[in-house]
């Protein structure tokens, strides 16, 4: 197979572009550096387009490399064929390829196997001629031994052998897979009259196969596993057998009769649990994919949330009987105070805790609060709603995702970060930085864990693991990092940085002081040339003597940008705060071609260093609508009426619609078919994590603590 050709065919760019691409991957580089700094060999492909390129470039590699040790092994047999031969390069899946080889594994010791032992394949060889004037008894009676007792036995054995080798035909399973998916159906019940009422939509379930969606296949896949449904895959009609008996019957004399039988007993007992397996792990597969990239899509949006950036924010982290764990960092993130207070029940000091909290943000001027959406949140917020009352908008609050803050909490990081606190103010300053910087705070905790999709407990860890890692790396380099104040957490996803790396770097900044330019890096301790290629452009260094180190132009193009200035009338200073209306001008109206022929810059990378030069150390989330903070009174369950109109917020986006926060602890459900007027294909092409939302409640259930609104116009 041509690789890159068909790379080429299959993401619609051309091969130079996949060779470049290829050729940059194989040589180390990263994802957001090639999407970032190679624009010119990849043709500006963007970063999403460059990992499904490398993820497809790994199977297609794994797949060349399982069709010669499949060659390899046929022809150590001796069995090796021009035609197979063929076959087996021209597979393009490595399903195809294993149905190739079928016959010519290593066979455990099944019906078959036993049957060729005692001699019968030669009576096999007669039946499946399927001579008319063949009487398969008689010839079986030549096959009669003391492991053979009668000529039924001699028959059955050959059978077994046909039903056999009728299960090894490639072409044939290939036939039936296909016409099992386009025709079969996938149907459940209930396992026993105890199951869990929450898979009730699958007790009596019936939907093909073609059709079924992935979150359904994952809700089936999860009922079967926790033996709560019983789940089969149905080809009505008798197709399959009708299939396979068209090919290899011949005729209806007694040999056409018998292979007709094996044809049967291959289909029911060989042929179809093993299609049906990999039907239906073609569908989990696909359906994972599809869930891990929505997670991934999901956790993007949440990472790239606006940071609310310049204020002192209160975390607070809502409990019970242990009390509400309060924590104040500055506009840093550096922990300011702590205590602990008890305005939910049982002890309920709502009096004695509002005055420990107002004591507080009038010390240190808080201007934001964030609450915890674990236990007592409903509680917590109902107080802080209250409080912020008497600061007449002055002070803002917001209920924040703690999904992941006692992962982090109880976390080696969070204990070396925080040995003098407990787990629980550890989460309560994890909240109050989150709602500061999301970007920052969730790159310490697992990706998996922030819980931003649906079923990831039943995805290949593995998989999962690599997709959302690449996911928050690609978030990390597109924001950029201040080298002087980010955690070992934070450089460990820039590109080309490891953790051993990253600790390098915050030892090296310890001992000798804030980084003042980013060729410092060349002096910390296994961050050599290649590494500082790969990780330098993403590095920021506000107040840098040199402006540039403070964006994200790259070292590498310095020269450039020097010369680009020289052609504006412009010094490296003159930029720090902005390009002026003249240069502004004369940008509008330069011929980026030549341009680009005369500072010696290709046109991608000088249009993104003249976007840089017009807002030198932009962060890209600023331009974003910011976070909705409340500050009117928070609602209960009970509070909620049918065609009450409401702000909310996206907390997760899921196949079959959205979950929105309207401030009741519970959050609703915008089921797909109601985010729009107009058909919505999938949720994410309207909605998206962290969005403010006008909805309207379609339906209040109380018994079941259900929400469901209404994003349509009335």
């Amino acid at each position: 197979m041509d690789i890159i050709q068909k790379l080429s065919e299959e993401f619609k760019v051309k091969p130079q572009q996949i060779q470049n691409t290829v050729d940059l991957l194989d040589d180390g580089k990263t994802v957001p550096f090639i999407a970032r700094y190679r624009k010119e060999l990849t043709g500006s492909l963007d970063d999403q387009i460059l990992r499904e390129i490398s993820d497809r470039l790994e199977y297609l590699r794994n797949l060349e490399k399982r069709k010669e040790e499949v060659i390899s092994s046929i022809e150590s047999q001796g069995k090796l064929t021009e035609e197979l031969t063929k076959a087996i390069t021209d597979a393009v899946t490595l399903v195809e390829v294993e149905d190739l080889y079928r016959p010519y594994k290593q066979k455990k010791k099944t019906r078959a196997f036993v049957a060729r032992e005692r001699g019968l394949e030669p009576l096999s060889e007669i039946i499946i001629a399927q001579d008319s004037n063949t009487d398969p008894v008689k010839e079986a009676e030549a096959f009669i031994t003391e492991e053979v007792c009668d000529a039924e036995s001699a028959i059955a054995g050959a059978c077994d052998i046909i039903a056999e080798n009728v299960s090894d035909d490639a072409a044939l399973r290939k036939e039936l897979r296909s016409l099992l998916f386009n025709q079969g159906m996938i149907s459940s019940v209930a396992a026993s009259e105890e199951a869990d009422q929450v898979y009730k939509n699958y007790f009596e379930y019936t939907e093909p196969l073609k059709k079924v969606t992935g979150h359904r296949v994952l809700a089936l896949n999860r009922g079967e596993k926790e033996e709560q449904l019983k789940v089969e895959v149905v080809l009505g009609n008798g197709a399959g057998e009708k299939t396979v008996c068209d090919k290899y019957v011949v005729n209806q004399s007694p040999c056409g009769l018998l292979v007709k039988a094996a044809c049967e007993d291959s289909y029911k007992r060989l042929i179809f649990p093993s299609v049906e397996r990999e039907i239906r792990a073609e569908l989990t597969d696909t359906a994972s994919e599809g869930a891990i990239k929505l997670f991934g899509e999901n956790l993007k949006q949440l990472l790239m949330q606006p940071p609310i950036k310049d204020t002192v924010t209160l975390g607070l982290d809502p409990a019970y009987r242990t009390g509400c764990k309060i924590a104040v960092v500055d506009d840093t993130g550096k922990v300011l105070e702590t205590t602990v207070v008890y305005p939910t029940p049982p002890q309920n000091k709502t009096v004695e805790a509002a005055a420990k909290l107002k004591k507080l943000i009038d010390k240190y001027n808080v201007t934001t609060i964030a609450i915890g959406n674990g236990t007592a949140s409903r509680e917590s917020e109902a107080f802080v709603a209250d409080l912020v009352k008497d600061y007449g908008g002055k002070v803002g609050y917001m209920v924040v995702s703690e999904a992941g803050a006692s992962v982090y909490s109880a976390s080696k990081l969070a204990a070396e970060e925080f040995p003098e606190f407990d787990v629980s103010l550890r989460s309560a300053v994890s909240i109050a930085r989150r709602l500061q910087d999301p970007l920052a705070e969730l790159v310490k905790i697992e990706p998996k864990a922030i819980g931003v999709g649906q079923y990831q407990h039943d995805m290949p860890p593995a998989r999962l693991s690599g997709a959302l890692g690449g996911v928050v790396e690609d978030c990390v380099n597109s924001v950029g990092v201040d080298l002087n104040t980010a955690s070992v957490s934070l450089l460990s996803y820039v590109s080309g940085i490891n953790s051993a790396i990253a600790k390098n770097i915050v030892s090296y900044r310890e001992e000798n002081g804030a980084f003042k330019e980013r060729k410092q890096l060349l002096k910390v301790a296994k961050l050599g040339p290649k590494a500082f290629e790969q990780c330098a452009g993403f590095l920021r260094i506000p107040g840098a003597e040199n402006p540039l180190d403070n964006t994200g132009v790259h070292p590498e193009s310095y020269e450039g940008v020097k010369k680009l200035l020289a052609n504006l009338k412009m010094t490296a200073e003159d930029f720090a705060q902005g390009l002026g209306p003249v240069a502004q001008l004369r940008l509008e109206r330069m011929d980026w071609d030549k341009i680009s022929r005369d500072v010696g810059v290709g046109v991608p990378t000088l249009k993104d260093i003249v976007a840089e030069l017009k807002k030198p150390g932009r962060d890209p989330r600023s331009e974003l609508p910011p976070p909705l903070l409340r500050s009117a009174e928070v609602m209960e369950l009970k509070d909620l009426k049918e065609g009450m109109e409401l702000v909310g917020t996206v907390r997760n986006v899921i196949d079959f619609g959205c979950f929105v926060d309207i401030g009741v602890h519970v959050d609703g459900l915008v089921h797909i078919s109601q985010l729009s007027d107009r058909f919505v294909k999938h949720p994410l092409d309207v909605v998206s994590v962290g969005q403010t939302v006008n909805v309207r409640v379609i339906e209040v259930d109380t018994k079941r603590n259900r929400i469901s609104l209404t994003m349509k116009k009335k």
